[in-house]
């Protein structure tokens, strides 16, 4: 969209470059709003065709039926390219938009908000320095210096206005996951089971219901807002509906549920920061999960540190080496994984019973076991990462 406003003209041409962990989480997820196609080069179409960067995420709510057929024109004419730049470690997207015989590039690295570069044919519009945090988030540097009972002290902190926020984000997701329950996916087929007995109605059927229908409503393109946690969707969904709904469940007030969800949020973020947003491990599934652990024993035992340090064992144990393929309609079946995990890792460690250090990549502390699962991810499955993408590659050439 930033390149595209540059341009008086809809674009005949459109070469995208990204970081790997965009390629591949963009490849195949539903875009909102656009007739069910999926992929990066479909939401490239309809960004340089709306040319409307002052939307920001909501961007496609512009994509009327005559954008969405232009952009699918130019996906039959292949003049949608994308291609993923190996050598970038943080996420990076370089889009050159042509247009009557003239070219507008825009950078973005590090955050989805952070422009590098914006150029008009050779002139360049707008320029600042490369590498180092986006000014956007200095709040990681901030959470890699707290623990788990530094995050208990902000949650039990909140005021009226942050609770507010927290009580519009169980609305939103509550909202979405309503309509997944018509999707025939995930979870229409969760609460299939569970009619025809090979599931109880309990707070496990119930919670990986709600949460993995949410997530068929959000990957398969639904175009309703989601209150996301660590810069996910997804993550939002597990990260909120689990503490909301387990604590509905055990009738935990209100109060100590929306103080659970704030921790929810912080403890994903903290895991966020040390995997990294777009990362080998699927961060649905274990980073939001632990979020969701954590918050479960905070609900029922409250400040318990040893306890909620069993809970991040138990959760990272269980879903640790769950890989991230990208962003899919077969992420529900993470979510609905990561929401079943999430509460008997909790309930194991109200009981005191948990994986302890002697174990596996089980750390002294939970902080600890957080930092081992993070250069698991970062150095030993980078390999697993680069064949993924080449497997993706593959499938785009046959």
């Amino acid at each position: 969209a930033l390149a595209g406003q540059r341009l008086d003209a809809d674009p005949d041409r459109i070469e995208v470059i990204v970081d790997q962990g965009v390629y591949k989480n963009g490849f195949a997820v539903a875009v909102p709003n656009s007739g069910g196609a999926k992929g990066n080069t479909i939401a490239a179409a309809l960004g340089a065709l709306i040319r409307r960067p002052d939307l920001e995420m909501k961007i496609l709510q512009e994509a009327t039926p005559a954008i969405v057929a232009r952009a699918r024109e130019l996906l039959a004419e292949k003049a949608v390219v994308i291609e993923p730049d190996r050598s970038r470690s943080q996420l990076y997207i370089d889009v050159t938009v042509h247009a009557g015989g003239h070219r507008a590039r825009a950078v973005l690295e590090g955050s989805h908000k952070n422009v590098v570069l914006l150029q008009h044919d050779d002139e360049v519009v707008q320029s600042s320095p490369r590498g180092g945090a986006p000014a956007s988030m200095p709040y990681r540097e901030q959470l890699k210096k707290m623990n788990l009972m530094d995050f208990v002290a902000l949650a039990q902190q909140i005021d009226e206005e942050d609770e507010a926020f927290l009580r519009e984000g169980i609305f939103m997701n509550l909202k979405i996951a309503k309509v997944g329950e018509t999707c025939q996916k995930v979870g229409f087929y969760l609460a299939d089971l569970r009619e025809r007995g090979f599931l109880i109605d309990d707070v496990f059927s119930s919670s990986r219901i709600l949460t993995a229908s949410a997530a068929d409503a959000r990957m398969g393109g639904v175009a309703l807002p989601v209150m996301s946690s660590g810069q996910s969707g997804n993550q939002g969904i597990v990260a909120i509906l689990v503490p909301y709904n387990v604590g509905k469940y055990f009738r935990v007030d209100e109060k100590t549920i929306l103080q659970s969800i704030a921790l929810s949020h912080l403890v994903n973020s903290y895991v966020k920061c040390y995997t990294g947003s777009l990362s080998p491990l699927c961060g649905c599934a274990i980073a939001s999960g632990v979020g969701a652990a954590v918050a479960i024993v905070f609900q029922q035992v409250g400040p318990d540190r040893e306890r909620m340090k069993l809970a991040v064992n138990n959760l990272i144990s269980d879903l640790g080496g769950m890989l991230c393929d990208g962003a899919k309609s077969g992420c529900a079946l993470k979510v609905a994984s990561s929401t079943d995990s999430a509460i008997l890792a909790a309930y194991m460690a109200i009981h005191h019973h948990g994986i302890n250090e002697s174990e596996g990549f089980v750390g002294r502390t939970a902080e600890e076991t957080i930092w081992n699962l993070s250069t698991i991810g970062r150095t030993g499955m980078a390999l697993a990462d680069d064949t993924m993408l080449r497997i993706m590659e593959d499938k785009l050439r046959s």
